[in-house]
């Protein structure tokens, strides 16, 4: 257990204990977030050490800059690709053609829908031509 100070093997090691200051202060230094913050990551994923790290770097990176994509971080590329709903391979293609800049990329997202959708229309107005029939008199 976590808080039994008799027994520190891995077990202990793996799981933060809220209820005691010491470790509450220990893992908020480590993780480099306020005590506030570890108690959330903590209710939120569970007591594992891990699962608290990973969360906080996840959270980290959400606050990052909003402004720049960056291709080079694969956790940026699931951002990305989460955010504008498309695959990676699509958000790539997207940067190199539009830049880094996520106004500019959105733009682009946008321009290339809109040229979807009137590709679409015109495709449905040429097929569905009204064909006049001779009525018999």
């Amino acid at each position: 257990m976590a808080d039994n100070k008799a027994k520190r093997g891995g077990a202990d090691r793996a799981l933060i204990a809220l209820t005691e200051k010491y470790e509450v202060a220990y893992w908020s230094k480590k993780f480099e977030v306020t005590p506030a913050k570890l108690k959330y990551a903590v209710k939120k994923v569970g007591r594992s050490a891990k699962k608290v790290e990973a969360y906080i770097k996840l959270q980290k990176h959400r606050a990052s800059d909003k402004s720049r994509i960056a291709l080079s971080e694969a956790y940026e590329v699931r951002y990305w690709s989460k955010k504008f709903k498309i695959t990676p391979a699509k958000l790539k293609a997207a940067v190199a053609a539009a830049g880094h800049s996520s106004r500019k990329v959105e733009a682009y997202l946008a321009a290339q829908k809109a040229a979807k959708k009137t590709v679409a229309k015109k495709r449905v107005s040429k097929t569905a031509k009204p064909t006049k029939r001779k009525q018999a008199a």
